[in-house]
């Protein structure tokens, strides 16, 4: 018999209010190059109101701005880049993505689950960008 003995990491796990486990996630969404100002405030809005009312917490949001992507998206070769960072049940991610889905301004979009160490270098980052902003 085999004893193996793996060293595991885990993602650092909040205890809400309502007996969920909450886990750090950390979302970044491009945007269809042709909206207006008016327009992208109001989808991100939206998926921030959307995240509020499933009793996500959000820890930053930040608004990248237009890129130039590396191949085109939909016949788009820029978009507009939003991060956002917070924390949520494990349940609210699949309505939050289907969300991401039914909207035809979102071009793409990826939800990743932050370890500890993940966690640890996205508040440096965080960090040092309040220090280039100061």
């Amino acid at each position: 018999m085999v004893d193996s003995k793996k060293s595991t990491t885990f993602a650092p796990q909040i205890f809400n209010t309502k007996n969920n486990f909450m886990n750090h996630y950390e979302t970044v969404f491009i945007l269809n190059p042709v909206l207006s100002e008016t327009q992208i405030k109001e989808a991100v809005e939206k998926f921030e109101n959307f995240l509020t009312a499933k009793g996500a917490e959000f820890v930053s949001k930040e608004n990248w701005g237009l890129k130039k992507l590396a191949y085109p998206i939909q016949n788009k070769k820029s978009g507009f880049y939003h991060l956002f960072e917070f924390k949520a049940a494990g349940e609210v991610i699949s309505s939050f993505e289907l969300e991401f889905k039914r909207d035809e301004r979102v071009m793409r979009f990826l939800t990743v689950k932050l370890d500890k160490h993940a966690v640890a270098w996205a508040e440096k980052r965080r960090a040092k960008l309040n220090i280039k902003k100061a």
